[in-house]
């Protein structure tokens, strides 16, 4: 299995601290985003499921992956989440908070020690006019500022639409929003 590619530290960093979201182009060859795509009408390989629209949340639906994660989901979290928790012990440093662990295994011992044992990872399905209304995905006490969405579709190929809306909540101000939108490019082999 390949490694994904990701940027050189630093502009990842600047577009988080800049906007708050970075994108990170070619984490999947078009094959394995295939395979995660196939692997939503199999219901044993989730936990739950949640239609959007019976609860409010907009409309399409996800579902949240039991245990043993996907292979591919699994190499994801554990050569991803140190660089992400680099990210995250950066900022913990500048608020004041105490860090993360460095490897994702402390992080889920951090979870399971607070009770919240089940995986979070989810699989997103929508049709044509469906959306996500805006929310913070928090599942316990302990929380992971940052989060990786990765678009198994192809843009103006496989759908239309399909805008990002991140909100930076700034205190005293307005609230700024950043709006992105993956374009169509080919991914690299």
């Amino acid at each position: 299995m390949r490694t994904p590619a990701t940027p050189a530290r630093t502009d990842l960093e600047h577009q988080l601290d800049t906007d708050g979201v970075a994108t990170v182009p070619g984490l999947l060859t078009p094959e394995q985003c295939a395979e995660l795509v196939a692997v939503f009408d199999d219901d044993a390989r989730f936990r739950s499921t949640v239609v959007m629209q019976r609860v409010g949340f907009g409309a399409g639906t996800y579902r949240y992956f039991a245990d043993p994660l996907p292979e591919l989901v699994q190499h994801l979290r554990r050569t991803l989440y140190p660089r992400l928790a680099a990210v995250a012990n950066e900022w913990a440093g500048r608020l004041g908070e105490d860090p993360y662990p460095t490897s994702l295994d402390g992080l889920l011992d951090m979870c399971a020690d607070a009770g919240q044992h089940r995986p979070t990872p989810l699989l997103l399905r929508y049709g044509p006019a469906d959306y996500n209304c805006l929310h913070q995905d928090v599942y316990g006490d302990v929380t992971f500022p940052l989060q990786l969405l990765v678009m198994l579709s192809r843009p103006d190929e496989d759908f239309t639409g399909g805008e990002s809306v991140f909100v930076e909540q700034r205190p005293r101000q307005q609230s700024r929003p950043v709006v992105l939108r993956r374009s169509a490019h080919p991914r690299p082999p």
